[in-house]
C-alpha cells in the first residue's frame, strides 16, 4: 500500500481526507486528538511544497448546509496546532472555486474544504463527481483511519481515479492495533461500554471467540439485563435486541468465555441527577435509570484487568460525560495506568468516548496505544478492512 513513507508527493496538488470530527461542548474542543493525528502528514506535505486541500466532516448535516455544523470554528484550533500562520478555506467544492483557490496558494499551504457532507454527493457514491474533482487535483492522500469504514465519496471515490496514499496517522492505526491482535496472550479480557448493542453485535459475537473474558457496561449492558428478566426503571434499553443479548450469553457460556455483567450500579432519576443511588441490580426502582456501574462491579472488573495478560477496551462503562457517573470508567482506567507496566499487562483502548475517558481520568501512560477511531476501530476488530483501506490498497496508478 503507498504511504507517504514510500510514495514521494513533491509539489503536487493534493486532496487530503482527514477526520476533525472533533467533540465540543459549548463551542470548545475538548479533546483536539483528531487534528493532532494528521500533523505528521500535514508537515511532511507542507515540506515537500504541496498545495494542500483538507476535506472532513462534522456531524451529520445528510447533504443539508447546516451552519451549526460548519468547519469554520475548527480553522483557529487547526492553525494553532499545525503551527501554521495562515490556513485558507474554501466554502464550495466546485471546480471553479477549487482551481481560483489553487491559483490564489502558494506551495507548502493548507486550504480547509468546508463540512464535505454538506455536499448531497458525498454520502451517496457518486463516481462522477468523484472523476471531476479528482482531475483537478494530483494525489489523494487518505489519513483518516476513523472515517474509513464508510462508503462515502470522499473515503473511495477519489482513490478510483488518481494516486492514492495512506497518511502517516492512518498506518499508524492499523500496526498498532494488528501488532496487538496479532500477539495476543492469555488470560485476555476485553471491556466493551457504549450505549447501544445494536452497532456492537459483530464485534461481541467476535470478542467472545478471541477472549477469556468479555466485560459488558455503559447503557448496553441494559439490554443484557433486561434479558435475564431484570427490572431497569427508566434505564435505556433496546427491546428489539433481547434475543441478540441472550444468544450472545449463551455461545459465551459454550464458548468458556466468561460475561460480566453489572451486580450493582449506580442510578439517578436523571443524568442531571446529583445525587445518585447505588443499589444491587435486582433493587433498582422504577423512577430510576442505571447511569454507571457500583463499587462491587468495578472492583471485581479491575482484578479481573490485573488477572490479565492483555486488555482491550472500546467504550465507557458508565456516562462519564456526567459527573459522578465517570467513577466506574476513571477507576478502571486508573487500575490500567498503575498496574499495566508492572504486571505486564499489554492494552489497547479505542473509541472517541474510550479516547476522551482516558485523557479525562489522565490514563494514557497505562496503554500500550490507544486509537482515536470508533467504528473502523470496530470493523478492524471483527475482522473487516474498512473500504477506505481496500481503496488505497486497490489503487494502482502511479
Amino acid at each position: 500500500m503507498k504511504n507517504l513513507r514510500n510514495y514521494k508527493v513533491n509539489c503536487k496538488k493534493v486532496l487530503f481526507r482527514a477526520d476533525l470530527n472533533v467533540p465540543v461542548l459549548d463551542g470548545i474542543i475538548t479533546d483536539p486528538s483528531r487534528i493532532l493525528a494528521i500533523k505528521s502528514s500535514i508537515e511532511n506535505l507542507i515540506l515537500n511544497k504541496n498545495k494542500i486541500f483538507i476535506l472532513a466532516h462534522f456531524g451529520r448535516p445528510k447533504g443539508e448546509v447546516i451552519e451549526k455544523y460548519s468547519l469554520k470554528f475548527i480553522l483557529s484550533s487547526l492553525s494553532e496546532i499545525l503551527n501554521f500562520e495562515k490556513i485558507h478555506f474554501l466554502q464550495h467544492l466546485q471546480e471553479e472555486n477549487i482551481n481560483k483557490k489553487i491559483d490564489e496558494m502558494n506551495p507548502g499551504e493548507v486550504c480547509l474544504v468546508e463540512n464535505i457532507r454538506f455536499e448531497k454527493r458525498e454520502e451517496k457514491i457518486d463516481w462522477d463527481f468523484a472523476k471531476n474533482i479528482s482531475s483537478l487535483f494530483d494525489v489523494y492522500v487518505n489519513d483518516a483511519f476513523s472515517a474509513s469504514h464508510r462508503n462515502h465519496t470522499s473515503i473511495i471515490g477519489f482513490a478510483k481515479y488518481i494516486p492514492a496514499v495512506a497518511g502517516n496517522h492512518l498506518m499508524q492505526e492499523i500496526e498498532n492495533i494488528n501488532a496487538f491482535l496479532e500477539n495476543s496472550k492469555k488470560p485476555n479480557l476485553a471491556i466493551v461500554g457504549g450505549s447501544k448493542i445494536s452497532t456492537k453485535i459483530n464485534l461481541l459475537n467476535n470478542l467472545i471467540q478471541q477472549f477469556n473474558c468479555v466485560v459488558i457496561g455503559g447503557a448496553m449492558a441494559n439490554t443484557f439485563l433486561f434479558s435475564k428478566d431484570i427490572t431497569v426503571g427508566k434505564s435505556l434499553v433496546e427491546k428489539d435486541l433481547v434475543d441478540v443479548a441472550k444468544d450472545i450469553q449463551k455461545k459465551a457460556n459454550q464458548l468458556n468465555c466468561k460475561l460480566i455483567l453489572p451486580s450493582d450500579v449506580i442510578c439517578g432519576k436523571s443524568i442531571e441527577d446529583k445525587a445518585p443511588i447505588e443499589c444491587d441490580i435486582n433493587d433498582i426502582s422504577q423512577d430510576y435509570m442505571i447511569l454507571d456501574l457500583g463499587t462491587k462491579t468495578t472492583a471485581f472488573i479491575n482484578q479481573e484487568v490485573q488477572n490479565s495478560k492483555m486488555v482491550l477496551w472500546n467504550g465507557p462503562v458508565g456516562a462519564f460525560e456526567h459527573k459522578p457517573y465517570d467513577k466506574a470508567t476513571n477507576k478502571i482506567a486508573l487500575n490500567i495506568k498503575q498496574n499495566a507496566e508492572k504486571l505486564g499487562i499489554n492494552a489497547l483502548a479505542g473509541g472517541g468516548d474510550t479516547v476522551s475517558s482516558i485523557k479525562k481520568a489522565n490514563a494514557e501512560d497505562g496503554f500500550d496505544y490507544i486509537s482515536n477511531a470508533g467504528g473502523a476501530f470496530l470493523e478492524w476488530l471483527e475482522g473487516n478492512q474498512s473500504p477506505g483501506v481496500i481503496a488505497l490498497r486497490e489503487n494502482n496508478l502511479s
